[in-house]
């Protein structure tokens, strides 16, 4: 007699079906990200003291004649960025290349490590100093309402980086190249057309260049929009797997996810810049600084201030993230249709991601929702729609 499972036991059979060592290994994982986060706001607060107390800072600033001109402003700030960098490099070497190696989840050398790290930090010294020089121009001359236009260009700012960063950034790090001829393609092309995707835009990556970890990615906007899938789920995953998490990534592109938080990162850099406003001048004390909130040297009791709400932030961030990651899931199943296999798909991402956190641990800290949570929505579609599952 065949025992007919319930949608809930046969997502808890999925998720055992990693086995008890598994699952105490990606707990132990996904609990030390929750001290990292924790960990990181104490490094800021380290390296912006070390700053201030040798005045790192000070020292660039006061090469320039005009300390306050745009080239000192964007010199200063550029600099802060690669000094932080630099004193942090032994915290990031341990939490992003080190433990990430321990826990098998990336095989990546040393040397291409740092040497990916070296661009990005570029990358962010012209960015970020660009960035920084035109908030400190708005705190000159926009006087008390600085924060509302520091939060418009914020919002001008993630566009642009969202524009460019398929065509531009990304190939930085990773080649990407078109899904190859074949079943796979084919199934591809479908889901682009149905979403209105250019069949040009769907890319495959070596993603295991860094990670050994199974995903998939959403990017850009407009004509940069692109879907891109990592080599490592391309070779661990089944055609049904594929055409789910595929179908998912689609969804973020029709549900015009990217553009929600386009609207809601700049609302939420605005609420920084006013708190920061009010917060600046006492951190700066207690940091030992004398800097005004107009002076780039005071990035680092501008960095403090910055992780710590950053950190408080973050419940609020992962439940937005959480939402999205819901209804392209729910994308998925209506238009791919392939509930096992986006639950077999979600599973094999449960190494990095503990898949049965308490209800607070989720709220909290995770992006996504739990995997058994996932899985069991794709098993209560299954049971649903049977007709259409059996297709």
């Amino acid at each position: 007699m065949t025992t007919i499972l319930t949608p809930a036991q046969q997502a808890a059979q999925m998720v055992d079906s990693l086995g008890p060592e598994a699952l105490a290994q990606a707990q132990a994982y996904t609990t030390g990200n929750h001290w990292l986060l924790l960990g990181g706001v104490l490094v800021s607060i380290l390296v912006a003291f070390i700053m201030v107390r040798l005045k790192l800072l000070d020292r660039i600033a006061a090469r320039f004649a005009r300390p306050e001109g745009f080239l000192a402003t964007f010199t200063v700030s550029a600099g802060f960025m690669l000094i932080s960098a630099l004193i942090a490099l032994p915290w990031t070497l341990y939490t992003d290349w080190h433990r990430e190696r321990s826990y098998g989840l990336s095989s990546q050398p040393l040397g291409d490590f740092l040497g990916q790290m070296a661009i990005g930090e570029g990358l962010g010294m012209v960015m970020g100093g660009l960035f920084l020089a035109g908030v400190y121009a708005l705190i000159r001359k926009t006087g008390a309402r600085w924060w509302l236009w520091s939060g418009g260009l914020a919002g001008v700012t993630v566009l642009l980086a969202l524009l460019a960063a398929p065509p531009l950034i990304e190939p930085l790090f990773n080649e990407y190249k078109p899904v190859p001829p074949g079943e796979v393609r084919t199934a591809l092309e479908q889901i682009a057309d149905d979403v209105g995707i250019p069949k040009d835009r769907i890319f495959m990556y070596d993603g295991s260049r860094q990670s050994d970890r199974f995903t998939a990615n959403v990017s850009g906007i407009g004509p940069s929009a692109r879907i891109a899938i990592s080599d490592v789920a391309l070779k661990q995953a089944s055609l049904a797997e594929v055409r789910a998490v595929t179908g998912h990534e689609a969804g973020h592109y029709q549900l015009g996810h990217v553009w929600r938080y386009a609207v809601i990162f700049p609302l939420l850099a605005m609420a920084f810049f006013f708190l920061l406003d009010r917060l600046f001048a006492p951190t700066a004390r207690l940091l030992g600084s004398d800097a005004r909130l107009d002076e780039a040297r005071g990035l680092p009791a501008f960095a403090v201030v910055g992780s710590i709400l950053g950190l408080l932030v973050t419940p609020l961030t992962n439940t937005l993230t959480r939402v999205g990651e819901t209804e392209a899931d729910q994308y998925s199943l209506e238009t791919v249709n392939e509930p096992d296999a986006l639950a077999t798909a979600l599973v094999k991402t449960a190494e990095y991601r503990y898949p049965r956190p308490s209800a607070i641990e989720e709220a909290l800290f995770y992006t996504h929702p739990s995997v058994e949570k996932r899985a069991l929505m794709a098993m209560e579609w299954k049971a649903a729609h049977p007709k259409a599952a059996a297709k």
